[in-house]
């Protein structure tokens, strides 16, 4: 405007504010120069090659092997939910949804429910897929349209492409959110399901995720391949190879992380801070670890992090053991039981008494007092003994050492005999 504003500088121009437009001028303006190849405006700006493509596609015959997958996630202040539904070739629908109880932003959520719709298609063995999704980030980004410059999307986006290398053709395309209304539904919790007559729903699958989706687990790991965490640390360490789909930045990490352990036999070690070398142990040997730390013999109960401390002490190291100790103390059912009485003692209190009139004291000190007494004192001092709970009370105008080594001497020993303990507090 301000360009134009220049141009026009030279006709002397006035500009008048317009006060009010009617809408029949605007109807009789656009009437008088309506275009033939007129075409509404469309806001989101949909990729006009992707148009095209999906186009021709659709005049092919569909191909049986073909499911759709459309993912929608919800951020508000009730919560963080996602959803996301597999479309079969035949019509029938698969809805799943979870509830994220972390915090997260709105594009981790999408993300979230994409990996989610993905990695049940992975369950289904499914070789074919499109995927529909109403946020335009996530989609031109998992496309390579877009770069991915949020340092909180980065692992998000690394998961998914690992992912999509397990099925033989997959794409990715934008959906309006008024014709995603069935993951939208399933995102908020909401009965808005619309399926064909002749498709059946299945049930819904709720779960709750604890943590992200590319937090490395190790349980997940090991059941996936059947290998403990370490496997490729101690294949690089002992025979120096790599995995087999391994690329040259994977090949670089591995090296730097195999820096930090030393291998004794068949057995690996980690290096601690301290140097001190701590054994790895895989998941079955993990959860007997945590078991016995937490509530075994010697089992105290503590919270996570202690746990982690407790079990680098005794020289053994997973990598996901500092989030296993804090997920293994949220569900110990003693721990809830007792968890909210925080000020109570974990053992029954023995009451300690005095075996006989005035042999304990427990002194004590008041003031300063404000204002003085009329012969100047400040300070009382008080002894109580514990068995009688006699007092013995004197005011003096300061406290020093030699004040109170006259008290004891004139108020306690020389009235009662020698007490057997003070209690000083």
């Amino acid at each position: 405007m301000a360009r134009w504003q220049m141009l026009l500088a030279e006709f002397d121009l006035v500009y008048v504010s317009q006060k009010a437009v009617k809408g029949s001028v605007i109807a009789d303006f656009l009437a008088n120069r309506a275009l033939e190849d007129y075409e509404p405006v469309k806001f989101e700006f949909p990729n006009e090659d992707l148009m095209t493509i999906y186009t021709i596609e659709e005049e092919e015959a569909p191909k049986d092997e073909i499911w759709k997958m459309n993912f929608d996630g919800t951020s508000n202040a009730v919560g963080y939910r996602i959803g996301a539904v597999l479309v079969s070739p035949e019509g029938n629908h698969y809805p799943f949804t979870s509830r994220l109880t972390f915090e997260c932003t709105n594009n981790m959520v999408e993300y979230e429910a994409c990996i989610m719709g993905i990695r049940a298609a992975i369950e289904r063995k499914i070789k074919i897929l499109e995927v529909f999704g109403d946020s335009a980030l996530v989609i031109y980004q998992l496309r390579g349209e877009w770069m991915t410059r949020d340092s909180k999307l980065v692992e998000y986006k690394n998961l998914v492409m690992d992912l999509i290398k397990r099925f033989e053709e997959i794409t990715f395309s934008y959906l309006p959110r008024e014709e995603n209304q069935m993951a939208d539904a399933l995102a908020t919790l909401a009965s808005m399901f619309k399926v064909n007559n002749q498709a059946c729903m299945m049930p819904i699958q709720m779960s709750i995720r604890e943590i992200p989706a590319h937090y490395c687990n190790i349980e997940e790991e090991d059941e996936e391949d059947g290998f403990p965490w370490y496997y490729d640390i101690l294949q690089y360490v002992k025979y120096r190879t790599y995995p087999t789909e391994a690329t040259e930045n994977d090949k670089r990490t591995l090296r730097r992380l195999t820096m930090g352990y030393v291998l004794d036999g068949d057995v690996l070690y980690k290096k601690g801070k301290d140097q001190i070398l701590l054994r790895c142990v895989d998941k079955v040997e993990a959860n007997k670890i945590l078991e016995e730390v937490h509530e075994g013999i010697c089992g105290t109960h503590a919270n996570g992090f202690t746990m982690a401390k407790q079990i680098m002490r005794f020289g053994y190291y997973w990598s996901t053991m500092e989030g296993d100790c804090i997920s293994f103390a949220r569900k110990c059912h003693k721990c809830q039981i007792h968890g909210d009485k925080i000020h109570v003692p974990p053992s029954q209190l023995h009451v300690m008494t005095a075996p006989w009139p005035f042999s304990m004291w427990g002194i004590d000190v008041i003031g300063a007092i404000s204002p003085k007494a009329s012969n100047g004192h400040r300070f009382i001092l008080v002894a109580i003994d514990y068995f009688t709970k006699w007092v013995e009370a004197v005011s003096y105008a300061s406290i020093t050492k030699g004040v109170v080594c006259r008290f004891l001497r004139k108020e306690i020993i020389c009235r009662y005999g020698t007490p057997g303990k003070n209690h000083h507090r």
